[in-house]
């Protein structure tokens, strides 16, 4: 039986823009869990921000209701399960503007990318905080909205950057927005 991690690095590495090396760590700490106590991860390109380390400290032992947090060997990286079902790298690339969904979770806005071949794994990376954080969920074995939840607090000391998740309301010139000329009732 296929691991869901593992497809992942295979089915999503181009789509993501994620260094390869990342991805590549993500696949081999659920395949080499057995092999070892700790999780062997990679460190993402950015692992060295003092603000990573702030997340670090402040990542909860439990996500999910029941997904306990495990060891890993590399800096700035968080993972839970066992098996391993969540796993976290700060420090990744902060994301441009994109048209993938964007959800506010207590205060911190993710961009959710899940391919439709594979509907198991779900990409969850920050926008609008520096440097950038992303945890990759097995949805079969985990909620990624309870697991976001629970990493609101740790993430939220992340600098916010200013960009944060909009609507299509939001957007100049759509019904909703403040640049939308308001109709006054009339008497």
């Amino acid at each position: 039986m296929s691991n869901p991690s593992s497809r992942l690095s295979a089915r999503l590495r181009p789509r993501l823009r994620v260094p390869a090396l990342v991805l590549v760590g993500a696949g081999l700490a659920t395949t080499l869990v057995g092999c070892s106590q700790a999780v062997p991860m990679q460190p993402a390109a950015g692992a060295n921000d003092p603000a990573c380390a702030q997340v670090t400290v402040h990542l909860p032992e439990v996500v999910d209701d029941g997904q306990d947090r495990r060891e890993t060997d590399a800096q700035a990286t968080g993972a839970w399960g066992s098996p391993t079902s969540v796993l976290l790298h700060c420090g990744v690339e902060t994301p441009a503007v994109s048209d993938l969904p964007c959800y506010d979770i207590q205060g911190v806005d993710w961009l959710v990318d899940q391919d439709p071949d594979d509907a198991e794994t779900s990409i969850l990376t920050t926008y609008g905080r520096e440097p950038g954080v992303q945890v990759i969920v097995d949805t079969t074995k985990a909620n990624g909205g309870n697991v976001l939840r629970d990493l609101a607090d740790a993430v939220g000391y992340l600098p916010n950057d200013g960009k944060e998740c909009v609507g299509a309301g939001d957007l100049p010139g759509s019904a909703g927005s403040a640049d939308e000329p308001t109709a006054t009732p009339t008497p």
